[in-house]
């Protein structure tokens, strides 16, 4: 049963990984953040070392993992079409906007040029 309140972009994450001040002051671990298997997938592929895997990884789990439906990618393949030419967003966001479309949560992200398209005020900008 899903308990998230909102969803964690992947530059959410990786700003907590790299310790960036503004989003450790931000992120309130009393919430229940969620990210979705694409951001898991991004984070892990930009590793760039075992040590730097093990450290993401555990951040991660922390988060509740939210896995797509074919219904949501279906969506992310409407909006790729979309949406590529005339905003060059790209397939790994509109996935992951598919996730928070369908379960009407916040996507905090730093991404909400991007976002926004997709998901409206579901898109939100984490912190500065």
């Amino acid at each position: 049963m899903m308990k998230s309140e909102a969803i964690l972009d992947t530059t959410v994450v990786l700003h907590l990984y790299r310790k960036y001040q503004p989003a450790i002051d931000w992120f309130n671990s009393d919430n229940f953040y969620a990210i979705t298997s694409i951001t898991w997938m991004e984070v892990v592929q930009g590793a760039t070392s075992k040590a730097n895997l093990r450290d993401t990884k555990a951040i991660m789990a922390e988060l509740e993992i939210l896995h797509l439906t074919a219904h949501d990618q279906q969506w992310a393949m409407r909006q790729l079409e979309r949406f590529q030419f005339s905003h060059h967003i790209g397939m790994a966001d509109c996935l992951i906007a598919s996730v928070a479309q369908r379960l009407k949560l916040p996507l905090y992200t730093h991404n909400t040029k991007d976002m926004t398209p997709l998901i409206g005020d579901l898109a939100i900008k984490a912190y500065d």
